[in-house]
This record gives structure tokens, C-alpha cells and sequence, in this order.
């Protein structure tokens, strides 16, 4: 049985989430930081991988980068395989701001430059620390949407087939995200022209633990 792994925008790691869902709570910016919170620590799908031998293990981590910034927050995400840690196949840079009085956006950008270069640099204090924004392109369309559905819950997605995609055939990707208080689910996967799944999990998203902060 072939295994679902994504190589695409998160993204971490889900349902299309409507922006006119009844369950949109009023957001502030204590529950951006909550949000932040939640998606700050190392993160393993091995559980899942154990259940279910159509996943792999998978290791996902989110370091906080540039503190300073006021009224909003950024993340370095890492994602690699249990088994070649140090050869990550996603690298990215998280952007979470409050959109609106219902919506926190979480802007995703990738690096210009080999990203490898940077792989494993979320073990140091400050990663990225003297990284400009410049080095950064910010995927267009390609910003996960999400509202807070309960305490230490949030939900979300990309919207529609705004994230364009040319990997393995693809004509625009999809990212959706359930974030908990014990780790996120996360599913992305890319659709062509005809809007047919050519890559990505098919039964579900991955299941990341929570493994620390």
C-alpha cells in the first residue's frame, strides 16, 4: 500500500472550513496567543504510523522566531521523516495575525534560497534570528484561515483553490487544520485541473502528539 505523505504548504498539519461557520467566536489578541501557544513545541505522527501502515512518521517542529514583533507572531516550521531527520522535506515560515474580529490568518512564506541551509536550526535560542524578510517569499493564496471553535480549539483552511500548485501534476493544493491542546491534525493535498487528488493523504490528515515544547 503506497504511503500518504505530503509535500506541499501546510500547514501542519482537516475539513474545508467555511467562513461562514455558525460556531465563529469574537477573537482577540489573547486568543492569538493562545493560538501561537498551541502550535509552539516538537510534534510526532509515530502513534498514528503504529495504527495505520498507509502513514509515515513524521516529525514537525515550530520554534518561535522574532519575538519582537508586536501584535503578531512567527514560526519556523520543520517537518522530516523519522528516519532522515537531518533532510527535512518541508521548510517554512509562519505569519499568525488576527485577520478580523472571527479569523486569525496564518500567512505562510518559503525561503528563496536552499532552505536545507537552515535545517535544524529550531534546536537554537533564537533560529533565523538575522534572517531578513527579504529571504522570504510569501505563498500567495495559500494563507490558512482559521476561527476558534471552543477553548484551546481552533479550525481552519486555505480557501477554495487559491494555493496554486505544479507538484506532481497539480493545479492548486489544499491545507486544513485542526489545532488542540495535544497537538493538530493536519491534511494537505493537491488537485489538478479537473479537480482530481494527485498527491496527499486520502483517508485523513496526519496526527501529531504533542511530544514537547
Amino acid at each position: 500500500m503506497k504511503k500518504s505523505l505530503l509535500f506541499a504548504p501546510l500547514v501542519t498539519i482537516i475539513l474545508f472550513i467555511s467562513p461562514n461557520i455558525s460556531a465563529q467566536q469574537k477573537l482577540s489578541n489573547k486568543d492569538l496567543k493562545a493560538l501561537y501557544s498551541l502550535m509552539c513545541g516538537s510534534f510526532s505522527s509515530e502513534i498514528q504510523s503504529k495504527e495505520d501502515s498507509a502513514f509515515f512518521d513524521i516529525r514537525l517542529h515550530m520554534k518561535p522566531i522574532w519575538k519582537n514583533k508586536k501584535e503578531e507572531y512567527w514560526l519556523y516550521v520543520e517537518q522530516a521523516m523519522a528516519k532522515a531527520l537531518d533532510k527535512p522535506y518541508r521548510q517554512r515560515v509562519y505569519n499568525l495575525k488576527l485577520e478580523n474580529d472571527t479569523t486569525i490568518a496564518s500567512i505562510v512564506y518559503s525561503f528563496k534560497g536552499n532552505a536545507l541551509s537552515y535545517a535544524g536550526v529550531w534546536k537554537e535560542n533564537k533560529p533565523l534570528e538575522n534572517v531578513p524578510m527579504d529571504s522570504l517569499d510569501a505563498r500567495q493564496g495559500c494563507v490558512i484561515y482559521l476561527q476558534k471553535t471552543e477553548k484551546n480549539q481552533f479550525d481552519g483552511s486555505t480557501h477554495k483553490s487559491d494555493c496554486t500548485s505544479n507538484l506532481r501534476g497539480a493545479n492548486y493544493a489544499t491545507s486544513e487544520a485542526h489545532i488542540r491542546k495535544d497537538g493538530m491534525l493536519t491534511w494537505d493535498r493537491g488537485y489538478d485541473s479537473n479537480g482530481k487528488q494527485v498527491w496527499g493523504a486520502v483517508k485523513s490528515g496526519y496526527k501529531f502528539k504533542r511530544v514537547s515544547r
